[in-house]
């Protein structure tokens, strides 16, 4: 649904965007990481064609987005993070205009409009003016006007910046149930907690640079290392020596607790199980330990901070 090959952007001399290579599959979320100004946003307006690329090619929902820019613009919803609602405009009647812009008959807008509304828990809202709407609801109709015209290709720009907690919630609720095997969506942010959430892909973009992509467990596995468990004992136990499998280290070792690298987990805790049984000790617990997308991004940026400050 979205493929781009060396997508780059230049104002003059300042390089916003550079060499990004993405393919974003039908039915995945991507979720696209970056502290403000590191590119996140330019990438989306040269995705929905209102800019052109300075190098590279981008292709979304199989169109080129620079010889079919009109093609694109109809393939994709866009919420952007000052999204423009129209505050004396009942709710119904900004999704009718926005129904009007994207060309859709009388009938088909209001369908579409009804059906949208009640989707997003607006229904009971829809006559009332959007200027008495919560932040929440407003953001709720910024993505039903984003959806108007059924598009496949959902770009979304901080889709929660500046809100209360009851309205992200709302919003995060909205954007996974608005996932489908046909529909593939982009969120911009520089939420972690939102992107561990949503997406199933993650890219990290620094200074306009895609610096890694992939799962959260692929991330993990090549930022942090081999996953660590937690091996817990109900009462102090002085181990004698425990035949180890292959590929697990003792990283950290009290009488109550161990700590332990494991490479390959669903060989390895089984042996490592039945070799504590084996030697009686009082297991009460073994688990993996959390590791959380905010220590992959952190330990991304240090390096990259570190190579900087090197170089």
């Amino acid at each position: 649904m979205i493929e781009t090959n060396d997508l780059s952007k230049n104002f003059n001399d300042f390089v916003a965007v550079d060499g990004v290579n993405l393919s974003i599959q039908p039915g995945q979320i991507l979720a696209l990481l970056g502290q403000n100004g590191a590119g996140k946003t330019t990438t989306v307006r040269m995705l929905t064609a209102l800019l052109n690329p300075t190098r590279g090619w981008a292709r979304v929902a199989g169109y080129d987005t620079v010889r079919q820019g009109r093609d694109v613009r109809a393939s994709v919803g866009v919420l952007t993070e000052q999204h423009g609602l129209y505050m004396r405009m009942s709710g119904e009647e900004y999704l009718d205009f926005f129904g009007q812009v994207y060309r859709l008959d009388p009938k088909a807008r209001k369908a579409r409009s009804d059906n949208l509304l009640e989707y997003f828990g607006l229904g009971e809202a829809a006559r009332r003016r959007i200027g008495e709407y919560s932040k929440g609801m407003k953001q709720k109709l910024a993505l039903a006007r984003a959806m108007m015209h059924d598009p496949g290709v959902l770009l979304l720009d901080e889709p929660t910046s500046a809100m209360d907690p009851e309205s992200v919630r709302l919003v995060r609720d909205e954007i996974a149930r608005l996932k489908s095997s046909q529909r593939t969506i982009v969120i911009c942010t520089h939420n972690l907690v939102e992107a561990e959430a949503l997406a199933d892909i993650i890219a990290v973009i620094y200074r306009g640079r895609i610096l890694i992509q992939g799962t959260l467990n692929e991330l993990k596995h090549r930022v942090l290392g081999a996953p660590e468990y937690e091996v817990k004992f109900s009462d102090a136990w002085e181990a004698g020596e425990v035949d180890m499998p292959s590929g697990v280290v003792l990283a950290d070792k009290t009488a109550t607790h161990w700590r332990v690298r494991v490479e390959r987990p669903q060989e390895s805790n089984p042996q490592l199980v039945r070799a504590l049984s084996n030697m009686s000790a009082p297991l009460m617990a073994f688990q993996e330990a959390p590791r959380t997308l905010e220590q992959v991004y952190l330990k991304v940026m240090s390096d990259m901070r570190g190579e900087a400050h090197v170089g």
